[in-house]
Parts: structure tokens; C-alpha cells; sequence
């Protein structure tokens, strides 16, 4: 599925005294199968972009297409859409509102308007693929911890067998071991179902390890948009923006600097520990 974002403009309280442009004539093509991060600080407009490539917003003007139709020409459905472009939001267990965990994962399935076999079937499968115990199935998801909670979020997103998997700050509160629970799932997803992903992030080192493209906001603009190793070797931009490098950047950096003539490819710490072995 691909998710082109043509000249979009949106401004908040338009025509008021709080009229502020969140969007500037933003444009992009997000291939399927591809695996982006949207980079950015607190305000560029990331998050505000990511409702619009499903239809939570509506764009000032410009338009989406997904896999070549207009999402906001009218007549377009939308509530199908969201079923194949599934947006978890920042801390999504806040989101969780029914009586017991089955029956919060059954919600947008349900809302498909599927048959009752399909919607649980579905439920079923997506809360074992995030990992959650059976004996849970059945409690109030305000019971579980702050972990089981995140897991109960992505799986009724997952229920809905989104084709396009938008994830706004997953790792959010996280510990180490969350986080990369996290990212193994998603590989995961990538590899038994082929998902497009686009990961919101401020982790430059989770970017930097996982996404294949990389695309930066600045107050409403898409600034830069290439392979991480491409952007990240603007690192005095992408700092003036109050945005950060790798921290192994940094280290390569403080090499280079110190005389060691490392290679500045290097972003991940595989990539510098095999670099720093081929100079000592």
C-alpha cells in the first residue's frame, strides 16, 4: 500500500486570534513495505501529519492518496481506511476504555462490521502476538500493569490487520527491555506480513538501528528526507533544529576529531565496533 502526502497545509483555529500553521506544504511517497521514521521536536508537525495519512484530520488543503485514490474525495471510506491504516498513538493505554481486555481488542475489528467468529478470531490472535497471558484475557485492562496495558493497545490496532502500521512514540515510559520488545515485534510484523511502518520518534538511536528512511520535520516543513546515514551526516542541522545524532555518531565524531580517521558512515554500534577493529 502506498501513502503519497501531496502539498498539505493545515493550519489549527484558522480565521481566529490562535491561527497556527502546522503544516506547510508538506510532500512525500511512502512506498509499501517501507520502514520510516518521522523525526522531529515537540511542534514540527509530526504527529498532526500522521492523522492525516489516515483521515483524522483534514488537510487546510493539499491531499492524501493511498494506493492512488484521494482519502479525502468525497465518497471515500474512510472508516475502511483506518482498518488498513492502523495509528497508535503516544502512551495508547490511555485510550483503553471497556470492561475487559477481549472486549477492548474486539472493538475495532467489530466496528468493520465483521462476523462475530472473525472479530474474536482476531482479538484472539492479536493478543497472543503481542504476547499478553490467556488468564488476562478477561480482566479490566486497568488492572494490568503499565506494560500488559501498552500490549492490550497494539493489539487492537493489530485486530484490525492494518497494512500500514503508524506508531507515535512507542517506546514512551518504556524500560530497555519494553523497548526492545517493541522493535522485535515489529520486525517481526515486517516479516511475516510484509507492513509498511512509520515510526514517530525522538531515539535517534532507534532510528538509526530500524528505520530504512528517514523523514524530518521542522515547524511544519519537511526539511530533510533520505536514508538515515544521508541525514545524519547534517548533524550540525539537524542540532540547530534541537535535534540529536547517534550517540556512536558522537563517538566517531570525537575520533575524528581527536585525529583518529575513523569512517563517518558508521551510525549504529555494530557499524563502529567494525569500523574501530579495522583501524586497530
Amino acid at each position: 500500500m502506498s501513502v503519497i502526502a501531496d502539498h498539505l497545509n493545515y493550519i489549527y483555529s484558522a480565521g481566529t486570534a490562535y491561527e497556527h500553521k502546522a503544516l506547510d506544504d508538506v510532500s512525500f511517497k511512502i512506498e509499501d513495505g517501507e520502514y520510516v521514521a518521522l523525526l522531529g521536536q515537540t511542534g514540527s508537525g509530526k504527529s498532526t501529519l500522521a492523522q492525516h495519512l489516515n483521515g483524522l484530520l483534514k488537510p487546510s488543503s493539499g491531499t492524501v492518496y493511498v494506493d492512488g485514490e484521494d482519502i479525502f474525495e468525497k465518497g471515500y471510506d474512510l472508516k475502511a481506511l483506518r482498518g488498513k491504516i492502523g495509528l497508535v498513538f503516544q502512551y495508547p493505554e490511555y485510550q483503553l476504555f471497556e470492561e475487559d481486555v477481549f472486549t477492548d481488542v474486539c472493538f475495532g475489528p467489530k466496528n468493520l462490521g465483521l462476523e462475530r467468529s472473525e472479530v474474536e478470531l482476531r482479538a484472539y490472535e492479536a493478543l497472543k502476538l503481542v504476547g499478553l497471558k490467556d488468564e488476562a484475557f478477561f480482566q479490566s485492562p486497568f488492572d494490568l500493569s503499565g506494560g500488559e496495558k501498552r500490549r492490550v493497545a497494539l493489539a487492537g490496532v493489530l485486530a484490525m490487520k492494518p497494512e500500514v502500521l503508524i506508531l507515535d512514540e512507542p517506546t514512551a515510559g518504556l524500560d530497555p527491555g519494553g523497548r526492545e520488545w517493541i522493535f522485535e515485534l515489529i520486525d517481526r510484523l515486517r516479516a511475516e506480513q510484509g507492513i509498511t511502518v512509520i515510526l514517530i520518534s525522538h531515539s535517534m538511536d532507534d532510528v538509526a538501528e530500524h528505520a530504512d528512511r528517514l523523514l524530518v520535520m521542522n515547524g511544519g516543513s519537511l526539511v530533510m528526507d533520505g536514508r538515515p546515514r544521508e541525514v545524519f551526516s547534517y548533524y550540525k542541522e539537524l542540532m540547530q533544529m534541537g535535534l540529536d545524532i547517534p550517540q556512536v555518531s558522537r563517538v566517531m565524531y570525537l575520533l575524528r576529531e581527536n585525529g583518529v580517521n575513523v569512517s563517518m558512515d558508521a551510525i549504529t554500534v555494530k557499524e563502529a565496533l567494525g569500523e574501530i577493529l579495522r583501524l586497530f
